[in-house]
């Protein structure tokens, strides 16, 4: 039924303008377009959103980049990932302070470096407050649980991030007899750039990670050679399952100051985004692998499977190499190019 009329009266007194409103149809067909447009608007704004993110994203990368550039000017040679003295066990849980720890003079942190001795398990001067920092650089504005990991008693413990440092392609640290993983970074390790001998325009340096990943850790030893298929870790059995229901029971790449691969690394064994699924206790996970922390054990290598993760649309990750040029690089990349860009003298 239409509205009924409205008599307006003319201030001269003249006859009355007969006017009326909006029947209920015309208004659900204007309520209709305006969802239309909104539909169609929404993707584009989304679009203009993740665009953003990502070239913010890239710009943390390139932060990185010149801080790594900034060290080795100082000191000569790219930072160790881990440092343990050679032929000991570890007292502690943690040791020395990640690569992200030793950049902090040269991405303005200078006053939270002074806190802390890089010597020293980060776990051990959480008093300083400097643990539990967020990291504006090394946090990308599409992690989405870009949250502090608390302890058992659910107090603030650490903060996550998402740029893992390039160790290799599977072979992380070989306590027996030093051989290193064939990245740039390594326990221990001091590479001057001249020793990238596949170049450093060649050769990644870090690329994104998620936070809070699942991950198994401590197992038996997966022997020298790279899987090159995910389905290599089903069932795989080890003493440690950092994985569960709860965020906070997913505890890879969620300590920024930790040096071990699973929180401060990655490895080349599987391109970006490859979902590495590992059911435990009915649950499927997309998890990482390392089989013994280093500085765990003196007799066992540690070889590590942690891949390249991101929100970002269609899987791409963006990835700092290290002549600091920062790119995107796409899921579908062939896997041993993956693997060739983490090395430093692969003849690639």
């Amino acid at each position: 039924m239409r509205n009924q009329p409205v008599d307006v009266r003319r201030n001269d007194g003249s006859a009355p303008i007969k006017r009326r409103g909006f029947t209920l149809v015309e208004l659900l067909v204007v309520i209709a377009i305006i969802g239309i447009l909104m539909g169609l608007l929404m993707p584009a704004i989304q679009s203009v959103r993740e665009s953003a993110r990502q070239t913010e994203c890239k710009n943390n990368l390139k932060q990185i980049g010149i801080a790594l550039q900034n060290y080795v000017t100082v000191r000569q040679a790219y930072p160790p990932s881990f440092e343990i003295e050679p032929g000991t066990i570890l007292s502690g849980n943690n040791g020395s302070w990640a690569i992200h720890g030793r950049l902090m003079p040269f991405i303005d942190q200078n006053n939270a470096y002074a806190k802390v001795d890089l010597s020293v398990a980060w776990d051990a001067q959480r008093n300083t407050g400097v643990p539990t920092m967020r990291v504006d650089v090394y946090l990308c504005p599409s992690e989405i649980n870009d949250k502090v990991r608390v302890d058992s008693s659910g107090n603030p413990k650490v903060y996550p991030h998402n740029y893992g440092f390039n160790m290799g392609t599977w072979l992380v640290h070989d306590p027996v007899n030093g051989t290193p993983g064939n990245g740039p970074f390594y326990v221990n390790s001091s590479v001057r750039p001249v020793y990238v001998r596949d170049g450093t325009s060649n050769t990644m340096a870090a690329t994104e990670v998620k936070a809070f990943t699942s991950y198994i850790r401590n197992t038996p030893d997966p022997g020298p050679v790279p899987p090159v298929d995910p389905s290599f870790f089903a069932g795989y059995p080890a003493t440690q399952y950092k994985l569960g229901p709860s965020l906070q029971q997913n505890t890879g790449h969620t300590e920024w100051p930790d040096g071990r691969v699973h929180h401060s690394g990655i490895t080349t064994v599987f391109p970006p985004n490859t979902v590495v699924e590992y059911e435990h206790d009915g649950r499927i996970y997309d998890i990482d692998f390392n089989s013994v922390q280093e500085g765990k054990r003196n007799d066992q290598s540690t070889y590590a499977a942690v891949t390249s993760r991101s929100y970002h649309a269609a899987g791409i990750v963006n990835l700092l190499r290290l002549d600091g040029s920062v790119n995107t690089v796409a899921p579908s990349i062939d896997q041993q190019a993956w693997r060739e860009l983490g090395t430093i003298s692969g003849g690639d």
